[in-house]
């Protein structure tokens, strides 16, 4: 066999050799390739779970009926300051029918109604910002609660006409705007009761064990 023939023979060899068995460079590529197709699989699994999770904690935020302006930052600051979320929620509907930007000709402003002075005693910056006007006004209604003994009449009374008026008059002050405001406050936090008790029924009866129902 000539010189030529053998080398041509050895290279023939050498391809069949590569073909059979694999090198490392070609077993690496596949590893990566099935490393790619299971971290991407992994990913698209796990996606819907997250999502269905963040909806779900959403939902849970909120004690209020659905459709609630600002229904979970109302009840992220009632509960913050231990007070009822239905009832903060009726105080702003009635001092500013949900409106950020709502102001008063006294100079009341945001979503909670709050002066300026009085803004800046509760540590708000930005009446018009609704988390901050919120807690602001959340926290107001947490210190009338406080100083009228927990009696909520006299604590909107409070809220609207000042404390010094309740404690001059002995409660809720004769003036008929005054009155008007604590009646119509009450009456759209029993609305947000009523509204909002069947949602609570229904998440208690979804989880019975968390809340020791059998």
């Amino acid at each position: 066999m000539s010189i030529a023939a053998a080398a041509a023979r050895v290279s023939e060899l050498e391809q069949m050799l590569r073909f059979q068995s694999p090198g490392p460079a070609a077993r690496t590529s596949s590893a990566s390739f099935a490393a790619q197709l299971q971290s991407a699989s992994a990913t698209t699994g796990t996606a819907p779970a997250a999502s269905a999770s963040a909806a779900g904690a959403t939902a849970a935020a909120s004690e209020l009926p659905a459709g609630t302006p600002y229904a979970a930052e109302i009840t992220a600051a009632a509960k913050k300051h231990g007070v009822d979320p239905a009832l903060l929620a009726g105080l702003v509907r009635q001092e500013s029918n949900f409106n950020p930007a709502a102001g008063s000709p006294a100079g009341a402003q945001g979503l909670t109604q709050l002066m300026p002075a009085t803004a800046a005693s509760l540590g708000v910056t930005d009446v018009h910002d609704p988390a901050q006007a919120l807690d602001g006004g959340a926290k107001y209604l947490r210190q009338q609660l406080d100083r009228f003994g927990g009696d909520v009449a006299r604590a909107l009374a409070a809220y609207n006409a000042g404390p010094g008026a309740v404690e001059r008059f002995g409660g809720v002050p004769p003036y008929a705007e005054t009155q008007e405001y604590v009646r119509r406050v009450q009456a759209n936090a029993a609305e947000y009761r009523a509204a909002g008790a069947p949602a609570r029924a229904s998440a208690l009866s979804v989880s019975p064990s968390v809340h020791g129902i059998v």
